[in-house]
């Protein structure tokens, strides 16, 4: 596990926040760092460790009870004013994780607005129920479905 918290990661991604924020603004358009950011504010939030990049198991772990439990993590930029419309990105059931958080990003600033935590079963359960091609074959969900199944974690709740 690799720990992110210094200042000078913390800097740059201050100034990724305020280049990508503008981008949007000039275009319309997403930077596409969503998810590096999210998995950046769920380390620090959360006293998640990250993993190197593209690990196959997780995004970071954290230990509980002397075990390191593995974590997806997921961002999604959203209007503060509707935060839960919209998808979650891609879920991968496999290999197997323990927990799966969603960082929710104000669009306007891409500051936390909010991380919800769900575990394995519950999103192995939702995505393998028949009848929708985006859950059964894409691995992907609603904002409001992913918060169902879920906990929110940050802001405490």
């Amino acid at each position: 596990m690799t720990d992110h918290s210094g200042t000078e990661v913390a800097t740059l991604i201050s100034r990724a926040k305020e280049i990508a924020c503008r981008y949007y603004q000039l275009t319309g358009k997403p930077l596409g760092i969503s998810g590096e950011i999210a998995e950046q504010e769920a380390a620090r939030l959360l006293g998640l460790s990250l993993f190197p990049a593209r690990a196959a198991s997780a995004d970071a772990g954290r230990l509980n009870g002397g075990k390191t439990e593995l974590i997806q993590i997921k961002g999604r930029a959203v209007d503060a004013k509707s935060k839960y419309v919209g998808r979650v990105p891609k879920i991968k059931l496999e290999p197997a994780f323990d927990f799966a958080v969603l960082v929710l990003l104000d669009r306007s600033n891409l500051d936390t607005i909010e991380i919800w935590e769900a575990d394995y079963g519950a999103i192995r359960s939702r995505l393998t129920v028949p009848g929708s091609k985006a859950r059964n074959e894409r691995g992907s969900m609603g904002i409001s479905q992913f918060k169902s199944i879920a906990r929110k974690v940050w802001p405490a709740p």
